[in-house]
């Protein structure tokens, strides 16, 4: 009965998921040296190289996703920018304020579970996905 809604689903959800990265790092690039003050603060090793890529692996996994087009390549960029997000910039077991902790924690689990959504689209980039360019 809704068979007819499945291609439908995936390529929104697709669309939402890749270009909810693209928007979130294209700040990147746009706002390069308030990216690199903020890596900095947090304790992030070489900040100047880390913002320019990490903000290539979200726009690239992006829209190789929406694309559909070297898909277990984009979701291996989009885990791997989750997995040093979550580490290196939402280290919540650091904080001694309360409220910061809470903060960073609920970051570094977003970050996490967004992580294991891109390792699910990795792991589902060998079958067929519809209206996608492929491979």
């Amino acid at each position: 009965m809704f068979e007819a809604l499945y291609p439908w689903m995936h390529l929104v959800g697709r669309v939402m998921f890749g270009l909810a990265f693209i928007l979130l790092t294209i700040g990147h690039f746009t706002q390069r040296e308030a990216m690199i003050a903020y890596a900095t603060s947090r304790g992030v090793p070489a900040p100047k190289v880390t913002v320019l890529l990490t903000g290539v692996m979200g726009v690239v996994g992006g829209v190789t996703i929406i694309l559909g087009q070297n898909r277990f390549i984009g979701g291996g960029l989009l885990f791997l920018f989750m997995l040093l997000t979550s580490t290196l910039v939402h280290h919540f077991w650091t904080e001694k304020d309360p409220m910061a902790r809470m903060n960073e924690m609920i970051h570094f689990w977003k970050d996490i579970a967004l992580g294991g959504a891109a390792l699910l689209v990795a792991y589902y980039a060998g079958w067929t996905w519809p209206m996608s360019l492929g491979g």
